[in-house]
């Protein structure tokens, strides 16, 4: 332990770690001073030598969200790949062990056979293939890690220089592996094993067992890719190609499957933060003028002295919103998660009203009352509202003027408007009168445009005619903007 002393007492590692923060914060991570203390203090505890003991020593003090976890990943995997031979924490065990592993996996695997001591290139597909079986099926770290390095090695084909990224390397290696059917041959080896059959519990708890290790072992290979590509690309610019974008930072209309699950996880854990947020903010509003009243009546505990001033807290009235939503296209999404975000903090308004259009109008208020599932009424929103007048092509002005019509008279100074959409009315009247009627009439009126600032007023997009009678239009390309405007509206 001598050899990892020093930098653990030295500023080595004060600055190893504080930079390691910053990459974090660069790539979006909340890390704050605090967190950035308990992180230096854990590792004081943790054996350097142990990369995976260090990496979770890490995670558990500077990540608060679980979301979170697959950037952390790939910062500590870029940052850290090429600060081994100083920090010895590089490649999660020393090229030694990892060799002797390997050449034991060969010995058990040769054992009977008469086969002399050869590297993976001698090796058939099929045998790397039971020997890759039996390294799952013992559970054992270290020989799944020499695997996936020998995997790596025979099968990804990396070339130094060659501009390609890693999930081509990654879908290499795995196809040669074959690991889509290494589930069902270990189960039935497992079946062999046992003296009687086994029962469904058992089976359904050795299946998952066996599905973590290999994901696990996926995980290896993906880890040794990246190690490789940032020796040979450096870790500046292999940071930039790995870092994926944080699901509050998924813009919602270019979201993938993928991201669309991972941003409606992080959306229930946000509407509690932020109703929290809020409801503090209006049980801790600031001091209103002196009540008089008040203060003299608890000065008799004072002797008739007004030692204590008393004061009137300000009751915020709480806003009626009426939110009018795009739901055509690629703004769905949009419209999808910004009905969740304000639903879920409904408490925090007197009033929720919701209308969702494409070239018609319907009110959708009732699909939120009658269930308290919000994702279920969402969906009669998408499959039941009637917004189509004439050929499902967005005409923002008709919609607006139908909305005028029908509902203008329930508008008053107490109602707070909310427009959502990217404001493309496929060159039709654009109807802006409504707009300014409705200003003229509500509290407040906002519009949130899902649209990059710089597609703003360009092609059919007339967002800047209907800006001009708003209390503002703002950019909500993400859940992190989306939150930032719910916190300011309520």
């Amino acid at each position: 332990m001598t050899d990892t002393a020093a930098p653990r007492s030295s500023g080595g590692m004060l600055d190893l770690l504080n930079g390691f923060v910053v990459e974090l914060r660069n790539a979006g991570l909340p890390v704050s001073l605090t967190e950035n203390l308990d992180a230096m203090q854990a590792v004081q505890h943790i054996p350097l030598e142990d990369r995976e003991a260090f990496k979770y020593a890490l995670g558990a003090t500077l990540i608060k969200n679980h979301a979170h976890w697959r950037s952390f990943e790939t910062v500590f995997e870029v940052y850290f790949s090429l600060r081994g031979p100083e920090y010895r924490i590089a490649e999660g065990g020393d090229d030694t062990d990892i060799d002797e592993l390997w050449r034991e996996m060969q010995e058990l695997q040769q054992q009977g056979e008469g086969k002399g001591q050869g590297g993976m290139d001698s090796l058939t597909p099929e045998e790397i293939a039971q020997m890759l079986m039996q390294a799952l099926m013992n559970g054992d770290q270290g020989m799944m890690r020499a695997m996936a390095k020998q995997s790596v090695q025979r099968f990804a084909g990396m070339e130094p220089g060659r501009p390609v990224g890693g999930t081509y390397y990654l879908y290499r290696t795995l196809r040669n592996l074959d690991l889509d059917n290494m589930l069902e041959k270990m189960m039935e080896a497992s079946r062999e094993q046992m003296d009687s059959e086994m029962t469904p519990l058992e089976e359904r708890l050795e299946k998952e067992e066996y599905s973590d290790r290999i994901e696990k072992f996926k995980g290896e290979i993906e880890a040794e890719i990246r190690r490789r590509l940032v020796a040979d690309r450096g870790a500046e610019a292999m940071a930039k190609t790995l870092r994926k974008p944080l699901p509050e930072d998924v813009e919602f209309m270019h979201a993938s499957r993928e991201e669309m699950v991972a941003l409606k996880k992080s959306l229930y854990p946000l509407t509690r933060k932020l109703a929290a947020r809020l409801a503090r903010k209006r049980r801790h509003g600031r001091k209103g003028p002196l009540d008089f009243r008040s203060t003299v009546r608890h000065s008799l505990s004072y002797g008739g002295v007004p030692a204590e001033p008393k004061f009137k807290y300000p009751r915020p009235s709480k806003p009626e919103l009426i939110v009018v939503a795009d739901i055509s296209g690629s703004v769905a999404a949009f419209a999808r998660f910004t009905l969740m975000l304000v639903y879920a903090i409904q408490n925090q308004f007197s009033k929720v009203r919701s209308f969702v259009f494409i070239d018609g109008i319907d009110e959708v208020t009732d699909y939120f009352r009658s269930t308290e599932d919000i994702a279920e009424a969402i969906h009669r929103v998408n499959t039941e509202a009637d917004v189509v007048w004439v050929d499902g092509h967005s005409d923002y002005g008709h919609a607006f003027e139908v909305f005028w019509q029908r509902y203008g008279k329930d508008i008053n100074p107490k109602s707070t408007v909310l427009l959502l959409g990217d404001a493309r009315n496929n060159y039709h009247a654009s109807q802006s009168w409504v707009v300014k009627e409705i200003q003229q009439k509500a509290r407040h009126v906002y519009w949130l445009n899902p649209e990059p600032k710089s597609y703003w007023n360009t092609g059919d997009s007339i967002v800047g005619e209907y800006g001009t009678f708003t209390d503002g239009v703002y950019e909500c390309r993400n859940l992190r903007q989306l939150e930032a405007f719910v916190d300011l509206l309520a």
